[in-house]
C-alpha cells in the first residue's frame, strides 16, 4: 500500500491506496476518481503503517480493494459507506 500524510488547517490529511491503482483514473457516472501521484503518491509501506496513520488521521481519502478493505477490519470506515467506482472501492474518513 501507499501511503502520504500532510498536515492541514482541518489535521492530519492521510491518503493511501493500493499500488495497483496509483495514476488510474475510475469512473462510473458522475462520479470520477483520479489516484494521482500528486495527492495519492507517497511511501510504499506495510498494512501495519497504514493503520498507525489512519489512527492518527483527522482526514482520510482512500483507494483501492485491499486499503479499502484493511480500514473497514480495522473499524476506521463502516462497510455500508464505502463507494464502489468500476473496478475498484473508495472511502473517506473523517474523526471529529
Amino acid at each position: 500500500m501507499i501511503v502520504s500524510e500532510r498536515q492541514t488547517d482541518q489535521g492530519l490529511l492521510v491518503t493511501a491506496c493500493d499500488p495497483d491503482v496509483l495514476g488510474e483514473t475510475f469512473e462510473d457516472g458522475p462520479v470520477s476518481i483520479e489516484v494521482s501521484e500528486d495527492f495519492y503518491g507517497g511511501e510504499p509501506v506495510e498494512s501495519e503503517t497504514v493503520v498507525d496513520a489512519l489512527s492518527r488521521a483527522s482526514i482520510a481519502n482512500l483507494v483501492g480493494t485491499d486499503v479499502v478493505e484493511l480500514a473497514i477490519e480495522e473499524g476506521f470506515v463502516d462497510e455500508e459507506r464505502v463507494l464502489e467506482v468500476e473496478t475498484t472501492l473508495h472511502a473517506q474518513y473523517l474523526h471529529l
